[in-house]
């Protein structure tokens, strides 16, 4: 018999914010954000104001030397096509400070949430469809990677199992990754308001 392989970083980090996520979808879907466009808009709202905040970490070159497509992942331009394309106005939230920092740990903290977010639209773009946007019209943001959603995961996922980090640099991440969930209920808790 052979000895399980000790979980990686990313399981690590999966696992220490599993019920963060788990509460938050469940938050998100209990708000029904795909029922009709007046509520998906709010939906947009938040993925607009929590993706702006973090634009400045896809530009980090020092981010890209361990994310080589990191650039090509920041989602809020097809964000802000989205919310034109729904064409109703978006509910006033507050525009949250930008996430810049020069620690890389936090950095890949806050991107793990939001890439883990590109993972699960799949349901999501399926759920759009229902109220008549998909990825050429109000979902783009939604779409998946050519070289399909799991596969565009595992690359993030392997930057951060490469990366190197200490034990002190790791639950940095965990922080960031925790910071960055409650962000993005604290969003959906104003746009949904």
């Amino acid at each position: 018999m052979s000895t399980p392989l000790p979980p990686t970083r990313s399981q690590r980090l999966k696992a220490a914010t599993t019920d963060l996520h788990d509460r938050l979808d469940a938050r998100i879907m209990a708000l029904d954000p795909f029922v009709a466009p007046d509520r998906y808009v709010r939906f947009l709202r938040v993925q607009q104001a929590f993706h702006t905040a973090i634009t400045p970490l896809y530009a980090d070159t020092a981010l890209q030397a361990l994310v080589p497509d990191l650039a090509e992942r920041d989602r809020s331009t097809a964000i802000a096509a989205d919310l034109a394309a729904v064409a109703l106005p978006p509910p006033a939230v507050s525009d949250p400070a930008p996430v810049a920092t020069d620690d890389i740990p936090t950095a890949l903290g806050w991107l793990y949430v939001a890439e883990g977010s590109s993972l699960g639209a799949a349901f999501l773009i399926k759920a759009a469809q229902r109220i008549g946007f998909d990825a050429d019209h109000g979902a783009r943001h939604l779409a998946g990677h050519p070289d399909g959603r799991a596969a565009h995961w595992r690359r993030f996922t392997a930057a951060i199992d490469e990366a190197a980090m200490t034990g002190a640099d790791e639950a940095r991440m965990i922080d960031a990754a925790r910071s960055a969930f409650a962000r993005f209920r604290s969003l959906t808790e104003a746009a949904f308001a």
